[in-house]
C-alpha cells in the first residue's frame, strides 16, 4: 500500500512523520508531493520519503491519496488530478471545511474520508475525527483509521455535522487552552515568578489535571469538588469565574468555532 501526502506544510508533515514513526507503512511506501520545489528537494535527502516533483506520476503511483493544502486551493487541485485518478482510490482529506460532497463532485471518486486533526498531532497526542461517503468499505474504514491514530488516537463519527463540531471541540480546542495557559502565564509573573517557573507551574497543572482526569471516572465538576475546600482558595476562584460566567462565555466560544466552520463548508461549495 502506498499512501501520498499531497502538501508537507505543518499539518502534512506532521501526518508523513506519524505515519512512518508507527510502522504503519513500508520504507519507501509513504510518497509527498508538495508545490514548493526547495521544500521537495530537502525531503528528497531523506530517505525515509519518496519525493515527486510530478503531481500526476505521484498520484498515478498512489493507493490512498492525503490532501494537506489550503482549503481555497482545493478546487484547483482537484482538476489537476482528476484525469489521473482511478476508481479504486482513496482521498483522505485533512482540509478544513471542505465537503464530502464537493470533493466527490470535483473527483467523481466514491471513496472518500474527511477528517479534523488537531496541532497535539506534532507530539503524537492528536485526536482526529473522520466520517466517510458510503463507496468506503468497512475495512478501508479500518485502514484509514490505522492510518490517523499514527499522531495520537483517530475517532469515528457519524457524519459531517460532527466533523464541524469537533472542529469546533478538538480541532480549535488546543487554542482555548493556551488561551488559559497564557492567562495564568501572566497572572504568575504579576505575582512574581519568573518566566522559566511560570511555564513549569502552568505545564505540569495542565499535564496533571489531565492525567487524573483520564485515569479516573470523576468528571471536571467531580474533581472541582474534589480540590475547591469551602472557604479556602480554589473555592474562591471558582467563584469568581462563576460570578464572571467564564463558563457561559466558553461555551460561547466553542458555538462560535462551530458556526465557523459550517459557513466554511458552505463557502466552498
Amino acid at each position: 500500500m502506498k499512501v501520498l501526502m499531497i502538501g508537507a506544510g505543518n499539518m502534512g508533515f506532521t501526518f508523513a512523520e506519524g505515519l512512518i514513526a508507527s510502522n504503519t507503512i513500508k520504507k519507501g511506501n509513504l510518497l509527498i508531493f508538495d508545490k514548493n520545489i526547495a521544500l521537495t528537494e530537502k525531503l528528497g535527502q531523506d530517505e525515509r520519503f519518496t519525493t515527486y516533483k510530478n503531481l500526476d506520476e505521484a498520484v498515478v503511483a498512489a493507493h490512498i491519496i492525503f490532501i494537506a493544502v489550503k482549503p481555497h486551493h482545493s478546487e484547483d487541485l482537484f482538476k489537476e488530478i482528476k484525469p489521473h485518478l482511478k476508481t479504486d482510490h482513496i482521498i483522505v482529506s485533512l482540509m478544513a471545511g471542505v465537503t464530502l460532497e464537493f470533493m466527490q463532485a470535483s473527483t467523481s471518486l466514491s471513496k472518500i474520508v474527511r477528517a479534523m486533526p488537531n496541532l497535539p498531532a506534532k507530539v503524537g497526542k492528536g485526536v482526529t475525527a473522520f466520517t466517510e461517503t458510503k463507496g468506503v468499505s468497512k475495512i478501508e474504514q479500518i485502514t484509514i483509521r490505522n492510518l490517523l491514530d499514527s499522531t495520537g488516537i483517530a475517532i469515528h463519527v457519524a457524519n459531517e455535522d460532527f466533523i464541524n463540531k469537533s472542529t469546533a471541540i478538538s480541532g480549535s480546542g488546543p487554542a482555548y487552552v493556551f488561551y488559559f495557559m497564557q492567562s495564568m502565564f501572566e497572572a504568575a509573573q504579576k505575582m512574581g515568578f519568573s518566566a522559566n517557573d511560570s511555564k513549569v507551574l502552568i505545564s505540569n497543572t495542565f499535564e496533571g489535571a489531565v492525567q487524573l482526569f483520564k485515569d479516573s471516572d470523576l468528571s471536571p465538576i467531580g474533581w472541582i469538588n474534589k480540590v475547591a475546600s469551602k472557604g479556602g482558595t480554589t473555592e474562591a476562584a471558582i467563584d469568581s469565574m462563576r460570578d464572571n460566567d467564564v463558563s457561559a462565555k466558553i461555551k460561547e466560544a466553542a458555538y462560535a468555532a462551530f458556526e465557523r466552520a459550517v459557513e466554511l463548508g458552505q463557502e466552498n461549495q
